[in-house]
């Protein structure tokens, strides 16, 4: 990815059983049957798998690509006996035991970070942005840590766990804050001191390496792009669309503004909380002020800020949709709970859930 403002995403899903709709350990054989078509990988739990479109120039080949690693994904799961379930936790089951994927790295981070790793079988939405070089991306994660609640609003995709309501619109993001080196990044002033900062807590045996640098937005390890990493894994492919093009969007016009303003840790990590519970159909604190709005003001403030580059993107009135969408069907987090509300028994609510995961009109 070399070229400034072109997108790629990386999806996480679960894979369930179609009977008990709980967890199931076959991402061995999913990657098999999937083949060389797509960038598939296994993930932290053998209950998990990725899928990675590859970069994206324009929205219309990013909504291609995105629909279409799903649909692969869900052949390959058919096949190994599975169902691909885009949902951040498994609403029927627990999040899983310590992983049992057959990786050295794993097994370090099991013994380094111990009771941590468990129950970390959590599945998130990864979308790289091309940019310039390390110091505009981390330009761009200044720039975007006060809108990151915002984008975790809009994606928010875990409310129930074991059947059960969690009371959060995100449980994911709750569990994987358990880490030490995750949410919100801190304010920087240079990529200099953001290497600094890394090699520092790799020295401290915090971080085995810098792949376990899990804040919400970083400029990548492997690549010359800026990695938002905040969301949970959308229930349908359309959402995670239009929050990738809010990103690359977003990502561009920080870059060709001003230096942001900084906001106070403590306001943005209530930020965190609150979107966290409440998701985009709730209140949200605007960690600049520490005020209460609608959340879907906020996000429809974030659409505004970046509207040029979506618009050059051909993406503007594809996110505008779907905002307005959103204020009648709520987000994932509120359709899930429907679902369960309304279902004699919690498999139907899984069930919904796999459906929409490939549905091409979501």
């Amino acid at each position: 990815m070399t070229d400034p403002w072109t997108v790629g995403v990386e999806q996480e899903f679960l894979l369930v059983d179609p009977e008990s709709r709980r967890p199931v350990p076959l991402a061995d054989s999913v990657a098999q049957h999937a083949g060389a078509g797509h960038d598939v990988q296994r993930e932290l739990t053998p209950f998990q798998i990725e899928v990675a479109t590859p970069v994206c120039a324009t929205a219309e080949e990013l909504a291609e690509q995105v629909l279409g690693g799903r649909l692969h994904l869900a052949k390959a799961a058919h096949a190994a006996g599975c169902r691909l379930l885009a949902s951040a936790i498994p609403p029927i089951g627990t999040l899983g035991p310590p992983p049992g994927t057959d990786d050295p790295r794993y097994r370090m981070m099991a013994q380094s970070h111990r009771k941590i790793i468990g129950g970390q079988g959590v599945c998130g939405m990864h979308v790289h942005v091309g940019v310039p070089d390390e110091d505009v991306a981390v330009r761009i994660s200044n720039a975007l840590r006060p809108w990151l609640p915002t984008l975790l609003s809009l994606s928010v995709n875990s409310p129930i766990e074991q059947a059960e309501d969690t009371g959060y619109a995100s449980w994911r993001s709750i569990v994987w804050s358990r880490w030490p080196i995750s949410g919100p990044p801190p304010h920087l002033e240079s990529a200099a001191e953001y290497d600094r900062l890394v090699k520092s807590l790799e020295a401290s045996e915090v971080l085995l390496d810098t792949g376990m640098v899990y804040w919400d937005v970083r400029p990548s390890a492997q690549h010359p792009t800026v990695e938002v990493r905040v969301s949970d894994i959308p229930m349908t492919a359309r959402e995670a669309v239009v929050i990738a093009e809010v990103i690359r969007a977003f990502a561009r016009t920080a870059a060709e503004s001003a230096e942001p303003e900084r906001v106070d840790d403590v306001l943005l990590r209530a930020a965190y909380w609150r979107a966290a519970r409440d998701g985009v159909d709730g209140l949200a604190v605007d960690p600049r002020t520490g005020n209460l709005l609608p959340a879907r003001e906020r996000a429809a403030d974030l659409v505004s800020w970046c509207s040029d580059a979506l618009r050059d993107a051909g993406a503007l009135s594809t996110v505008e949709n779907h905002l307005t969408w959103l204020g009648t069907h709520g987000s994932g987090a509120a359709r899930q709970r429907r679902a369960l509300g309304a279902a004699t028994d919690a498999r139907e609510l899984v069930d919904m859930v796999v459906t929409e995961t490939v549905d091409d009109a979501g």
